[in-house]
């Protein structure tokens, strides 16, 4: 069964992921498909229960309207742990479209890919079957300083530095 880390610690997943052909329920917390999210805009707002909206890897964040910060959670989906695309969409949705919501990364992701998940901008990791959320809380803090800017650190080290 999947495991859940949502801002560094192991939660329970209370949310359905629903496909586009899934009628969505009047209660309970649901991700839906970009697809759904843009055509029952108005119905998904009046639900009773949170809603979210899930990004394959080839929509972008530019394909989410103003409505993105009523979502409670944008999943970004990595469809293969090779496909990159879901840490351009995290960086852009936190830093140009400032979204402040759950940001959670679904699909295959690995271990090792946490801690740069985490600097681009994600909060929750919903981990593949197989790979243990307890070690994967480890491996959110293996660097502890960071030379480069990002979501999570906005200012580079040598900023830092002339600042002190």
């Amino acid at each position: 069964m999947p495991e859940l880390i949502v801002n560094r610690e192991i939660a329970t997943d209370t949310y359905r992921y629903l496909t586009e052909e899934d009628a969505v329920p009047a209660t309970g917390d649901v991700i839906v498909p970009l697809v759904v999210w843009q055509a029952q805009a108005d119905s998904l707002q009046a639900r009773d229960g949170r809603t979210g909206v899930w990004l394959a890897s080839d929509q972008l964040a530019e394909d989410l309207d103003e409505r993105i910060h009523q979502a409670d959670v944008v999943a970004i989906e990595f469809p293969k742990f090779v496909d990159g695309r879901g840490f351009s969409t995290a960086y852009l949705l936190r830093n140009r479209l400032n979204y402040q919501g759950e940001l959670r990364a679904i699909g295959d992701i690995l271990l090792d890919q946490l801690f740069y998940l985490q600097r681009v901008g994600f909060n929750a990791f919903l981990l593949p079957d197989g790979k243990p959320a307890a070690k994967g809380l480890e491996l959110l803090e293996p660097i502890s300083v960071r030379y480069q800017a990002s979501t999570d650190t906005p200012c580079p080290l040598f900023r830092q530095l002339e600042s002190a």
